[in-house]
C-alpha cells in the first residue's frame, strides 16, 4: 500500500466551510471600517454644525442689547431667521430666533413688580443637515440681559395656541406670523413648544396679524381678511394694542383620506317578446308564430292538441333582481297554456325552492320571480306550453314579458359637491371647505390630507341627475387620520322625489324594512337597501302617507309633503 493514501485529504466541504468563515470575518471588518468612516464623518459634520451655531451666537451676542434681533422678528434686527450654510462641502440650515421673556424672578405677567415684562432676550440658534441616517440637528439657547436697567418695550404680547380636535396641545407645529403694515415689516417662522403655543412679548401695536399654523400630515388652520366676499371671516387677522395680550388658537389634526364612488342607482327594465316573429324564439315544435300572435300549429277544424315553445335566454346586463313575468294569453274552452321557467341550459327547471308552482307549471298571466336568486340563476328561459283538446280551438300568446331591476352601475365623470361643516365666515357664511369634483372617468376620486370634519356631498339638478342614495347617509363625520368611502347613487332628475332613510332607536341604519307610499292616485311599495334608504321618484307635489314595517320592530306611519327634492328620516323602536 503506498505510505500516502491513508493520509486525508480537504474536501469539498472543508473548503466551503473556510471560505465562509473567512467571508463572514471580512464582512465584519468591512461594516467596522465602514462605520468608523460613518464615525469619523458624523463627528466632523456635527463639528460644524457647533462651529456655524457658534458663530452666530457670538455675533449676536457682540450687538448691542437693541440690536439683537432677526430680520422680520420680534425683536427685529439684520441677522436673517433661516439661511443656507455650506461648511466644509456639508450644506447646513441655519435657523435663528429672538424673542422676549419674562422672568418669573421680578413676577410674571400682570404681577411683574416693575410692570416690565421684556426683561431679557432668548437667542436661539438651530442647525440641522442632513446624513445618511437621516435629518440631525443641534440647538443652542443663551440669555441676553439689558447691560442698565430693565426699560418697557411698546407693544403688546401676542400669544398664538395650537391644539388638535381633542383639545390637547400640538407641539412643533408650525406658525407663520406676518405683517407688512409695521415698520420693519414681520414675517416669522416659528414652532410651537411642549405645550403647544408660542408667545411674543413686544409685538408692534397693530391690525392684520397674518397668522397661519401647519404641521406635516396634519390639516392647516389661519386667519382670513376681510373681503367683498368674505365681509366677516371669522378668524379674522389678529390685532395687537399697546399693553394688550392678544391670545388666539388654532384647532388642526391629522388629516385623513376620502375616497368617493358614483353609481348609476338601481333601476327597472324589462324583456319583451310581441310574438312579432320567431326570432326570440330558440325552440318550438307544433307551435306557429304569425300575425304577432304564437298558436298551435293547424287551422280550425285541425289544430294540433299539443305544441310549445321555449325562448332564447335571458340574459339582462348588471342584473339585480328578477321581478315578475307577464303575458297577454287567448284561452277558449278546452285550451290552455303553461308557463315553466329554467335555467341557461333549457333543461334544469328552476327549483320549488326558488319558484313554488314551477313544476306543475303557471296558468296565470303574471308570475312572480322576485325570489330567484340572480347570482345562482342570471340567465333564464321561458317555455310555454299550449294545448287543446278541440280541433276548432287553439290558445294563443300576444306577448310576454320579464320585468327586472339592473345596476347598480359604475357612472364615470360626475360632478357632485362636498361640503364641511367648519365655516370660515359669517353674514353670509362662508365655509372653509365648499368644492365641486368630478368622479372621473373611473367613477373613483380619492382625496387625501383632507381635513377632518362632517361633510355633505350633493348632487345639483344641473348635472341632469339626482342624489338618490348614499352610503352612509349624509351628513358623514370624517374623523382624524382615517379613511371613508361614500358611494353615491344617482338615477335621472325628476322634479318632485322622495328620499328615505329608516335607522333603529340607536341610530343603525335598518336594511329590509319595508315602505309603502301611499298619495291621491299612488300606491308604491319599496324595501330599504343595505344602506337603509330607499327613493320614490317622478312623484306629483302634496301630502303623502309613509307606512314603514320591519319585523322586531313597531310599525311606523307618518304624513311627509313632498315639493322639489325632499327628505325623510324614520325611527322604528324595537317591539
Amino acid at each position: 500500500m503506498h505510505p500516502l493514501s491513508d493520509q486525508r485529504g480537504v474536501t469539498l466541504l472543508d473548503t466551503v466551510i473556510g471560505s465562509a468563515l473567512m467571508l463572514i470575518v471580512f464582512a465584519g471588518i468591512a461594516s467596522v471600517f465602514q462605520l468608523s468612516v460613518e464615525v469619523v464623518t458624523n463627528n466632523r459634520t456635527r463639528a460644524g454644525a457647533i462651529a456655524l451655531a457658534n458663530e452666530r451666537m457670538e455675533y449676536l451676542r457682540s450687538l448691542s442689547y437693541p440690536q439683537i434681533g432677526v430680520i422680520g422678528g420680534i425683536p427685529a434686527g439684520n441677522v436673517p431667521q433661516e439661511e443656507t450654510v455650506s461648511y466644509n462641502n456639508v450644506s447646513y440650515m441655519r435657523r435663528t430666533m429672538v424673542v422676549y421673556m419674562d422672568d418669573p424672578g421680578d413676577g410674571l405677567a400682570s404681577a411683574d413688580q416693575n410692570s416690565i415684562i421684556a426683561d431679557y432676550k432668548t437667542i436661539r440658534v438651530e442647525v440641522n443637515w442632513q446624513s445618511r441616517q437621516g435629518e440631525r440637528g443641534l440647538t443652542l439657547v443663551g440669555r441676553v440681559s439689558p447691560f442698565a436697567v430693565e426699560t418697557a418695550v411698546p407693544g403688546g404680547i401676542l400669544t398664538i395656541n395650537v391644539v388638535n380636535d381633542s383639545a390637547t396641545p400640538v407641539s412643533n407645529a408650525q406658525v407663520d406670523i406676518i405683517n407688512t403694515g409695521v415698520v420693519p415689516a414681520i414675517d416669522i417662522r416659528t414652532y410651537s413648544n411642549v405645550n403647544g403655543s408660542v408667545t411674543f412679548i413686544g409685538a408692534p401695536s397693530a391690525s392684520d396679524y397674518q397668522i397661519t399654523v401647519s404641521k406635516t400630515g396634519y390639516s392647516q388652520a389661519q386667519t382670513y381678511p376681510v373681503t367683498v366676499e368674505n365681509p366677516n371671516p371669522n378668524p379674522r387677522h389678529l390685532t395687537v394694542a399697546n399693553n394688550q395680550t392678544t391670545t388666539a388658537s388654532f384647532t388642526i389634526d391629522y388629516t385623513a383620506t376620502k375616497a368617493i364612488e358614483t353609481y348609476m342607482q338601481i333601476q327597472e327594465n324589462s324583456w319583451t317578446d310581441t310574438m312579432a316573429n320567431a326570432t326570440k324564439i330558440a325552440t318550438m315544435s307544433s307551435t306557429t308564430i304569425a300575425g304577432g300572435v304564437a298558436s298551435l300549429s293547424g287551422s280550425a277544424g285541425s289544430y294540433d292538441a299539443n305544441g310549445f315553445m321555449q325562448s332564447v335566454s335571458i340574459a339582462p346586463a348588471s342584473l339585480n333582481r328578477w321581478n315578475t313575468f307577464s303575458a297577454g294569453t287567448t284561452t277558449p274552452n278546452q285550451t290552455g297554456i303553461l308557463f315553466r321557467f329554467y335555467a341557461n341550459d333549457g333543461v334544469s327547471l328552476i327549483p320549488e325552492t326558488q319558484l313554488p308552482g314551477n313544476a306543475a307549471g303557471f296558468a296565470t298571466s303574471t308570475v312572480n320571480l322576485s325570489l330567484i336568486s340572480t347570482s345562482t340563476y342570471p340567465v333564464l328561459k321561458v317555455t310555454s306550453l299550449l294545448s287543446s283538446s278541440d280541433p276548432n280551438v287553439t290558445p294563443s300568446i300576444d306577448f310576454y314579458s320579464f320585468a327586472y331591476d339592473y345596476g347598480p352601475d359604475p357612472f364615470p365623470n360626475l360632478s357632485f359637491g362636498m361640503r364641511g361643516a367648519k365655516t370660515i365666515g359669517n353674514s353670509p357664511t362662508i365655509y372653509k371647505y365648499d368644492q365641486t369634483h368630478s368622479s372621473g372617468a373611473s367613477s373613483i376620486l380619492t382625496l387625501s390630507n383632507v381635513e377632518a370634519d362632517t361633510y355633505t356631498l350633493s348632487v345639483a339638478t344641473s348635472t341632469g341627475y339626482l342624489l338618490v342614495e348614499s352610503c352612509s347617509t349624509q351628513p358623514e363625520i370624517l374623523l382624524p387620520g382615517f379613511s371613508q368611502t361614500t358611494k353615491l347613487y344617482v338615477l335621472p332628475a325628476s322634479n318632485h322625489s322622495l328620499l328615505i332613510d329608516v335607522r333603529s332607536s340607536v341610530g343603525m341604519l335598518i336594511e329590509g324594512a319595508s315602505v309603502r307610499l301611499t298619495g291621491s292616485g299612488y300606491d308604491t311599495i319599496k324595501t330599504t337597501s343595505s344602506c337603509g334608504q330607499t327613493f320614490f321618484g317622478s312623484l306629483a307635489t302634496g301630502s303623502f302617507t309613509a307606512q314603514i314595517t320591519k319585523n322586531g320592530y313597531q310599525d311606523y306611519t307618518t304624513n311627509v309633503d313632498v315639493s322639489g327634492g325632499s327628505r325623510l328620516s324614520i325611527v322604528l323602536n324595537p317591539q
